[in-house]
C-alpha cells in the first residue's frame, strides 16, 4: 500500500454519495423497498433514495428519486436530516445521509418493479438490509 506524506492511502476507494429517505406514514410506519433482480445486493431491503448526481444536492436527489421510484411527491422543506452511514464496500466507500420525511403526496408504489412495504420501526430488523443501512435502524427506531 502506497501512502502520501499526509498518510492517505493512494489506493483508497472512491467515495460514493447516496441520499436515503425514511418515509414515515401517519401510523409511524417506515417505507422500505426491495432491491430488484439485476442490481447489486438484489433482494435486500433498503430505504429509498439514490446516487447524488453532479450538481445536485442530497435533497434534490431525494425529491427526484422518490418521484421516479415510488410516485411520491415531496419538497425540500419536508426532508429533515437525521443521521448518516459511512461504510466501506469492496470497490467504494459509501457516504449516505438519511433524511426523514413525514409530509408527502401520492401512494408509494414500486415504479421500477421493486416491492415496497410499510414496516413498524421495531420490525425493520426482520428484513435483510445492506450493511450500510443496518446501523440506521436503531436511530430511526429511537426517533419513532
Amino acid at each position: 500500500m502506497s501512502m502520501t506524506p499526509s498518510g492517505k492511502d493512494l489506493d483508497s476507494k472512491p467515495i460514493l454519495l447516496v441520499a436515503a429517505c425514511a418515509l414515515v406514514d401517519i401510523d409511524g410506519r417506515v417505507l422500505i423497498a426491495q432491491r430488484p433482480d439485476g442490481k447489486a445486493m438484489a433482494g435486500l431491503w433498503e430505504f429509498p433514495g439514490g446516487k447524488v448526481e453532479p450538481g445536485e444536492t442530497p435533497e434534490e436527489t431525494l425529491i427526484r428519486e422518490l418521484a421516479e421510484e415510488l410516485g411520491i411527491v415531496t419538497q425540500e422543506a419536508c426532508l429533515a436530516p437525521l443521521t448518516f452511514a459511512s461504510h466501506g464496500y469492496e470497490r467504494f466507500h459509501l457516504l449516505m445521509p438519511l433524511y426523514v420525511c413525514r409530509r408527502f403526496e401520492g401512494v408509494a408504489q414500486g415504479l421500477e418493479g421493486q416491492a415496497v412495504k410499510w414496516v413498524r420501526p421495531n420490525r425493520l430488523r426482520d428484513y435483510p438490509m445492506p450493511p450500510a443501512d443496518e446501523p440506521l435502524i436503531p436511530i430511526l427506531a429511537d426517533l419513532l
